[in-house]
């Protein structure tokens, strides 16, 4: 985070939000828009957009890294036409839970956009695989390592431009 701040990377993905523009974070890129990452142990607060806390990987092996399965929810943008598929992922940390934040002090205003959200399992961890609200979307797993899985999901996330 201390490095996103530096450069002013937090304004330009709040100022895209308030404008309605679609973000996209990847891998690390999601973790940070949840409210808190406990990578370094002291509860790094994140972006706040997504309410959650992203913790280490309950499993046997750690990292996750590899080829798997998600669960899509029904309507989701991202997912669109992949439902069904594997996606590339490499992390040991990862988001157990999401929901709407509260980002009024942010000025950000989803109004009534829908929350989808798709989940992986993973030893005994079920995460957040992809998030999407709004213009606000994420992704754990990697989709430019994801084959043609990944380019549709990309496809599907410049469609919203």
């Amino acid at each position: 985070m201390e490095g996103l701040k530096s450069v002013g990377g937090d304004r330009v993905i709040k100022d895209r939000l308030r404008a309605g523009r679609p973000v996209l974070g990847v891998c690390v890129g999601e973790q940070i828009m949840f409210e808190r990452g406990m990578e370094h142990g002291d509860g790094t607060p994140g972006l706040g957009l997504i309410k959650g806390d992203v913790e280490l990987l309950d499993a046997d092996v750690v990292p996750h890294m590899g080829w798997d399965t998600v669960e899509a929810p029904e309507g989701s943008v991202l997912m669109k036409g992949v439902e069904n598929e594997r996606f590339y992922f490499v992390h040991s940390f990862a988001a157990m839970s999401a929901a709407p934040a509260d980002t009024s002090d942010d000025q950000l205003d989803f109004g009534d956009a829908e929350e989808r959200v798709t989940w992986c399992t993973y030893g005994r961890s079920r995460f957040v695989a992809a998030y999407e609200r709004g213009p606000l979307f994420a992704t754990q797993f990697h989709p430019e390592k994801s084959a043609e899985a990944g380019s549709q999901l990309l496809r599907n996330w410049v469609a919203t431009f």
